[in-house]
């Protein structure tokens, strides 16, 4: 299974930008999906997550202004950010839980984008 995620950009404050991550490979089931971030000096936060049925959280410093989706038959994965601020520059990463068959459930990455935000 591997996880391919868009690339990311340059983007003014307040601007807007999508990024999307397509899983592929054997799979029987994906389960949750999310997008991390990283950024210089930090630790790797969860930005959103969204499940199996469609339910989603957000880290409070994102709610309102980004928004998590998934095309379950497209198997791909959406962040939609908007009024972007530079304390978002970072590293984003998709994650899911995916279930390659019935009985094997494992976790998998993508491989980082650059998301920069100038102000």
């Amino acid at each position: 299974v591997q996880l391919q995620a868009s690339e990311g950009g340059l983007v003014q404050a307040g601007g807007s930008l999508r990024l999307s991550c397509a899983a592929s490979g054997p799979i029987y089931a994906i389960n949750s999906m999310a997008w991390y971030r990283q950024a210089p000096g930090k630790q790797r936060e969860l930005v959103a997550r969204i499940f199996s049925d469609n339910s989603r959280n957000y880290a409070d410093s994102v709610k309102g202004r980004f928004t998590i989706s998934r095309d379950n038959a497209k198997n791909t994965l959406y962040l939609q950010m908007n009024s972007l601020k530079s304390e978002d520059t970072a590293v984003y990463y998709c994650n899911a839980n995916i279930r390659s068959t019935m009985s094997r459930l494992g976790t998998y990455w993508g491989q980082g984008t650059q998301v920069t935000v100038s102000s």
